[in-house]
């Protein structure tokens, strides 16, 4: 069954009646997640909570200046809704800042990065679409720094994280730079 209108996709619930099956997640429930550098995820929403249909992550970065380098994933889009703070973000082409309001919708293949470079905290939305089992990428990454050369490789292409280096991933001494850079942009 599906809809008269071709601007709909296919019927997921074909039942007559609805069902009770909304799920409410309080403001002030404590983070799932704990990163080494005190960051925090917050899951949403995620695979098995939406039947693969998306993932829904609020992510607080503490003010600790770090991001990912340059990558794509094969199978999902992703999109950052920032919510307070300053994201640096690459877009394929160029960087920017974005701050609350701003939005990036990346397409499966869309090169993109981002990170904090201004010292301050951020907070913002990250969705994926189709839903993908993130949460073993982000709570991984605290390791990623004990593993070989392979064993990088491999965690990155298990998670669709293609990386410009596969070995490398994220990567925090450039981050380093361009915070230097934007701070003796904004100081002149």
């Amino acid at each position: 069954m599906s809809f008269l209108s071709p601007d709909y996709p296919e019927v997921l619930y074909d039942q007559d009646e609805g069902e009770v099956n909304a799920s409410f997640r309080p403001a002030g429930t404590p983070p799932d997640y704990v990163a080494p550098n005190g960051s925090t995820f917050h899951y949403l929403s995620t695979r098995l909570s939406t039947n693969g249909l998306y993932g829904l992550y609020q992510n607080r970065l503490t003010g600790q200046i770090g991001g990912t380098s340059p990558h794509f994933h094969k199978t999902m889009s992703e999109s950052f809704y920032i919510l307070s703070g300053e994201i640096h973000i690459f877009d394929g082409e160029r960087w920017f800042d974005a701050s609350r309001g701003d939005y990036l919708y990346i397409p499966p293949g869309g090169v993109h990065s981002f990170g904090n470079i201004s010292g301050e905290p951020a907070e913002f939305l990250m969705l994926f679409s189709p839903g993908a089992a993130r949460e073993g990428y982000f709570e991984g990454l605290a390791d990623v720094a004990a593993m070989t050369e392979e064993e990088r490789a491999a965690f990155f292409v298990r998670h669709d994280s293609f990386f410009t280096d596969m070995t490398k991933g994220p990567a925090a001494d450039s981050w380093q730079d361009r915070a230097a850079l934007r701070k003796s942009f904004k100081t002149r």
